[in-house]
């Protein structure tokens, strides 16, 4: 019986798989913060250019406004 503890002991062949999914286990972690950071940025980012895209096609239509109404 004490020997298989000491060869129990002494097996590392799991200690390899276990350091493995902590390192992936970490790596997904670090992906999903970076994901939190980059996305609000993003989102303000978008918001930005839907409001100046807006503006533009606010002045594009009243300057096609305009020109029908000087035509006619």
């Amino acid at each position: 019986m004490l020997n298989f503890f000491e060869k129990f002991h002494n097996d590392e062949d799991g200690a390899v798989t276990v350091d493995f999914v902590v390192l992936t286990a970490a790596i997904v972690v670090l992906g999903f913060i970076v994901i939190g950071f980059v996305a609000d940025g993003a989102q303000d980012l978008a918001s930005q250019i839907e409001a100046e895209l807006d503006v533009q096609t606010t002045e594009l239509t009243g300057q096609a406004q305009s020109a029908i109404d000087a035509r006619d």
